[in-house]
């Protein structure tokens, strides 16, 4: 784990802060705590999508659907997926175990909605429901590695996810750097100079790790890009991790989410050319489902001996939750043109989108007109990923205090105005240069507050530090 003693301090703090704000609201020079480090929407006021609550709540209450005030209060569309979706479960019971890989019924409607997005055919087989995508990185990584001289390729900057995963199970993290200077670009000269360099020490690298659009970075991939990708891992035998969770949050005109199974499907490559592992989650896009831990993982290239492990795996954990396994097959078929509430959908929809674009480009703006700071473009997800260029009387005090020149910023910033960030030494970052995450999520109305308030730290802080 990156920086996990950081992280506990700077927690620790935060905990601290929110009991004095509660005992002595007037002890500190903020009335509020501005959460922007976690992707967490609904804290942050998002509002869930009705159709999709809806339709669960019918699921796991099925009595109301035989009340005739039930259709006053629902649309007819959403009682008539619940029913849809209650014939595909055993006994209609939501709370009973599902089989380990996911309802049947539910994976056959994700591959649907995976065949109708990429325009190539999907199988309900290769689905496996997980609690958000979390598990089924882990389950992979578990499959992969071996011991220590098993490597995965990861992006750095990477959400820690893949870092602790990766020492968790006892293999090596075998870094590639994206380039900030072209908007987080990931070069193939890079992945083969990081993968040569970890052969040379004898570490067997197993897979690549790709996030698209990306976490803490906010790029997205573009097409030409990903097959050089594809390309890459099928000459070297690599497995091809690719995380999509923000594949719904695209926020610039001239780039547009592909998957990797779409592209590699597109060069012509079948199951029998490329392992590839997709993972999706109900936890990001527009539906910010985070507390249901509803995802999957579509698991395409495996020969049958490897998908009995990665089964075995799954029946571990006997299976993931059933409301979560409902979001996911929702998610992936939403209403449809036609169908009584698509009109409301797409509203609520391109709401949450289009504000979360108009977030992005406000907190992109703010970050850019402040000396020491330059921000690339949000292009998608959910974080921006500025570059601190501090004073060195700046980075000498944090060295004195004992921690990392970002971690040193994001504290006094908490302190000061009570707005949390997160430094970018917690996802990795070039030697030498220092970042921190900032999320768009905190609501609309928020924005203009939490820019004022950043500006106003940041001016007296590189006054303070002046060199």
């Amino acid at each position: 784990m990156i920086l996990l003693d950081s992280v506990y301090d700077h927690d620790f703090l935060l905990q601290n802060l929110q009991q004095e704000l509660q005992k002595n609201p007037d002890s500190l020079p903020f009335d509020e705590i501005l959460y922007c480090n976690i992707g967490n929407p609904q804290s942050l006021g998002q509002q869930p999508v009705t159709y999709f609550r809806e339709v669960l709540s019918l699921c796991d209450h099925p009595g109301l659907l035989d009340k005739s005030e039930t259709h006053a209060l629902y649309s007819s569309d959403a009682i008539e997926r619940a029913w849809q979706i209650l014939e595909k479960i055993a006994g209609r019971a939501t709370g009973a175990y599902s089989h380990s890989q996911g309802i049947k019924g539910l994976r056959d409607e994700i591959a649907a909605g995976i065949a109708a997005r990429d325009g190539f055919h999907a199988s309900g087989d290769n689905i496996f429901l997980t609690d958000g995508a979390s598990p089924a990185v882990h389950m992979m990584m578990q499959l992969l590695i071996g011991s220590e001289k098993d490597g995965i390729l990861c992006p750095i900057p990477q959400y820690p996810l893949y870092s602790a995963s990766i020492a968790l199970h006892g293999g090596s993290l075998v870094p590639y750097f994206l380039d900030e200077e072209t908007g987080w670009g990931l070069e193939v000269d890079e992945l083969k100079k990081q993968l040569e360099e970890a052969r040379s020490k004898g570490i067997t690298v197993r897979a690549l790790v790709v996030i698209n659009p990306g976490n803490p970075t906010g790029q997205v991939l573009a097409e030409e890009n990903q097959k050089k990708i594809v390309e890459f891992c099928k000459n070297e035998g690599l497995v091809l991790l690719a995380d999509e969770v923000y594949q719904e949050n695209i926020y610039v005109e001239d780039k547009q989410f592909h998957s990797f199974k779409k592209v590699a499907r597109s060069l012509g490559y079948t199951d029998d050319d490329l392992p590839l592992v997709s993972f999706h989650s109900v936890s990001k896009g527009y539906y910010g489902e985070c507390g249901k831990r509803g995802g999957y993982m579509e698991i395409t290239g495996f020969s049958p001996e490897v998908r009995e492990q990665i089964y075995k795996l799954a029946s571990v954990n006997l299976c993931s939750n059933v409301s979560g396994q409902i979001l996911a097959s929702l998610v992936m078929n939403p209403p449809k043109a036609g169908d009584e509430s698509f009109e409301s959908f797409m509203v609520e929809r391109d709401g949450i989108l289009s504000s979360l674009a108009r977030r992005a480009k406000a907190l992109e703006e703010a970050f850019n007109s402040l000396e020491g700071i330059t921000c690339n473009k949000a292009e998608g997800a959910m974080y921006l990923f500025p570059r601190l260029h501090l004073p060195q009387k700046a980075i000498g005090a944090a060295h004195a205090a004992g921690t990392a020149p970002d971690a040193y910023y994001a504290k006094r910033l908490l302190e000061a105005t009570g707005i949390v960030i997160v430094p970018g030494s917690g996802f990795g970052q070039v030697p030498g240069t220092w970042h921190f995450r900032c999320t768009i999520l905190p609501q609309e109305d928020k924005i203009p507050a939490i820019i004022s308030s950043f500006k106003e730290f940041h001016e007296k802080f590189m006054d303070e530090f002046r060199d």
